[in-house]
């Protein structure tokens, strides 16, 4: 059998040093868009083979359902990022804010990036996860200060510490786990292995469960953007580049997820319904106060920002139900929101480059300068806000039917009210944006580059919002099964 994660990841890592080595300008986003397509095969043929013959597991390597939704999702943010990065960078190129040398840096971050995620949502060890978590954090630090100017290297520094602070939390409730394993499973290397973890978890300690259940949520919750500990996500977002904003988003924000699901997982089997309760409560937190800051923001991309916020809510508030239903929902808004939080994210990309401010106030006109970009724009905030016919409005409709399943219904109206009001801010700030006049001369920044991801991108949006083909309803259920217990 080809050793298929030592090639997804290996893929990874030679992109960013061909990148990093290039001899020519021209080679480098071809290596780069190449490196990605081989590194996206190399996750769905895994995700192939754990449909086929059940979970990988041999040496490092932990790998099913869940392991590969969340693989391949970032698989294809970053092909998506690298095709898109060829338009973007060619401007800069253009307007001489980039050098080759920058190119050269900015790819050889962004495919080690990538390759740390992989890592992240494939080994075994629940120690290992957590360094590539940290690992995500020193090297996505150099890309959010990509510009090197007083606000990027502000939000570089900010995202750090934040950062550093709640993963130093999400170490000790990893120590709080091997001290409750090790009295069960002795000082073995193992202990620390998922599966090892899990066929253990109804012998642990149910009180040190608790209590690194609570820093595992904190502590990892600070990477994923929960509230009150998202402040470094909004600054951070909005500095870097832009196809950098789409990848911190749709793809950086579900490994910290996945390492929570792992914990919970765990949790659950010890101290059952604790880390769901915790999940709940930071989720309708986060979905508040991003509907909050969605409103009043007037900067385009940290809007997006608070409405990843918002997502990630609802997201920790599904898994928290825990219900089949209700985590069924949650991994499929997982998918939904990286394809359509990328489309946004490279829509912005192209007004802020056309129109020179990421001020919404300032940005006007769009639909008669840029039909493509407005369409685009248009049909991916009706897609991020829950319209139908797109997949975010089937993820959050499973999560709210498992909601008034459960009989929670006051959480249900609560959730209902949350997204209405996120609905009202988006529509507020974007649709004026399209309408009316530019006060000044602007042109749509062309180019297949960036053409074909935001296509393809609005078309996984709607064709996931259409159709349920039989194999993507049981990859879901899967990787649902391994979120409550399964191994």
């Amino acid at each position: 059998m080809i050793p298929l994660p030592e090639l997804m990841i290996g893929a990874s890592a030679v992109t960013a040093a061909v990148c990093a080595l290039a001899p020519r300008e021209r080679t480098i986003s071809p290596a780069s868009i190449a490196g990605s397509a081989v590194v996206l095969a190399a996750a769905l043929a895994m995700a192939v083979a754990v449909g086929t013959d059940g979970p990988i597991r041999y040496g490092p390597w932990y790998i099913d359902g869940l392991s590969t939704l969340f693989s391949v999702t970032i698989a294809a943010v970053s092909l998506a990022v690298s095709m898109y990065s060829r338009g973007y960078l060619g401007f800069e190129r253009r307007e001489g804010i980039l050098t080759t040398r920058g190119e050269r840096y900015y790819y050889a971050a962004v495919h080690s990036f990538a390759a740390v995620m992989l890592l992240t949502c494939t080994v075994s060890s629940l120690g290992m996860m957590w360094i590539m978590i940290e690992a995500t954090t020193l090297i996505s630090a150099f890309l959010v200060g990509y510009y090197r100017n007083e606000q990027a290297t502000e939000a570089a520094w900010k995202y750090i510490m934040i950062c550093s602070v709640g993963i130093t939390l999400a170490l000790m409730g990893l120590m709080l786990v091997y001290a409750s394993a090790s009295g069960v499973l002795g000082s073995e290397s193992g202990a620390l292995d998922w599966p090892v973890l899990m066929a253990a978890a109804s012998m642990l300690d149910p009180e040190l469960m608790k209590v690194a259940m609570v820093f595992a949520v904190i502590g990892f919750g600070t990477k994923m953007g929960l509230a009150p500990m998202h402040t470094w996500l909004p600054d951070a977002h909005s500095q870097a580049p832009t196809p950098v904003s789409a990848m911190l988003s749709a793809a950086l924000l579900n490994c910290a997820l996945y390492a929570i699901l792992r914990f919970m997982a765990v949790s659950d089997a010890s101290v059952p319904g604790f880390s769901g309760g915790l999940l709940m409560m930071f989720g309708f937190a986060s979905l508040a106060a991003a509907a909050a800051f969605i409103i009043i923001t007037r900067d385009i991309k940290r809007m997006l920002a608070y409405s990843s916020v918002e997502h990630m809510g609802i997201m920790a508030i599904g898994f928290g139900m825990g219900t089949p239903e209700s985590v069924f929902g949650a991994l499929f808004l997982v998918v939904a929101h990286s394809a359509t939080k990328a489309l946004l994210f490279f829509s912005a990309g192209n007004a802020i480059q056309a129109f020179g401010t990421r001020d919404m106030d300032c940005i006007r006109g769009m639909g008669k300068r840029m039909p493509f970009t407005s369409s685009m724009m248009a049909s991916g905030t009706l897609a991020i806000v829950g319209m139908p016919p797109f997949s975010v409005f089937v993820g959050e409709a499973v999560v709210l039917y498992a909601a008034v399943s459960a009989g929670l219904y006051l959480q249900a109206a609560l959730l209902a009210v949350l997204v209405l009001t996120v609905f009202a801010g988006f529509v507020m700030h974007v649709f004026p944006m399209i309408s009316g006049e530019p006060e000044k001369e602007v042109r749509e920044p062309g180019g297949m580059a960036r053409a074909a991801p935001m296509v393809m991108l609005l078309g996984v949006s709607l064709f996931l919002g259409l159709f349920m083909p039989d194999q993507m309803r049981d990859w879901l259920e899967s990787a649902a099964t391994a979120v409550l217990g399964g191994v």
